[in-house]
């Protein structure tokens, strides 16, 4: 999935997969972690999602990667915030209180960004990319996350032969196997997750379900 694919949907508007409320996943079972107040937590390929707002009303100290500066920019537009913007290596940051924005290269971030995040939370990052990226991606977060790592993933899984992504599906079969022995992963829960908007590409199943991960 290349960088213009991203560019062009978020400056064309073309975002079927924003969530316009906050994940009931998310309110379910972040508690279930047991975050301080005060913790900071990643998010990847985090667009303008309203998870974030969430996250920081809770106390959190959020920190969002995102590739599309419209998003980023979109983002602190739609909930009326002036952030401030610097320009840090690789990243255009954006900060406003709790919230930090980094417009950039997902693969680019390294440990370094993250002292003291120990949590994360993905609900668009992994079903995002195609395969060949998955496991990248699932090391990355291997490589930049300190050990005892805990965070609540959450994935679609559907006859990917009926509909192209994004969003890709992922079974419950990738996750284990992508975050094997390294991972200890728990599936919360499954639930329907079907639309008539997917109906009408051709699916006939769409399940969302939702894991708790800590990094052994």
């Amino acid at each position: 999935m290349q960088e213009a694919f991203w560019q062009t949907r978020w400056q064309n508007n073309q975002i079927g997969f924003h969530a316009t409320e906050v994940n009931p996943f998310l309110r379910r079972y972040w508690p279930s972690l047991a975050a301080a107040d005060g913790a900071r937590v990643l998010v990847p390929l985090c667009g303008k999602s309203l998870d974030i707002v969430w996250l920081a009303e809770r106390g959190h100290r959020v920190i969002g990667v995102e590739l599309a500066q419209t998003a980023v920019e979109a983002f602190f537009s739609e909930q009326g915030l002036e952030a401030t913007v610097t320009q840090e290596g690789a990243f255009r940051v954006y900060r406003h209180g709790r919230v930090e924005l980094y417009c950039g290269d997902f693969f680019a971030l390294d440990s370094e960004h993250l002292e003291d995040c120990a949590l994360f939370y993905d609900r668009a990052a992994l079903i995002a990319l195609p395969p060949v990226m998955r496991e990248r991606y699932v090391r990355h977060l291997q490589r930049i996350l300190p050990v005892g790592s805990q965070g609540l993933l959450v994935t679609l899984d559907y006859d990917q032969s009926l509909m192209d992504g994004p969003p890709f599906s992922v079974s419950d079969t990738q996750v284990q196997g992508w975050f094997g022995s390294i991972w200890d992963s728990e599936l919360l829960e499954s639930q329907d997750a079907m639309e008539e908007r997917f109906r009408a590409r051709g699916l006939t199943r769409m399940d969302e379900r939702a894991y708790r991960l800590r990094l052994l």
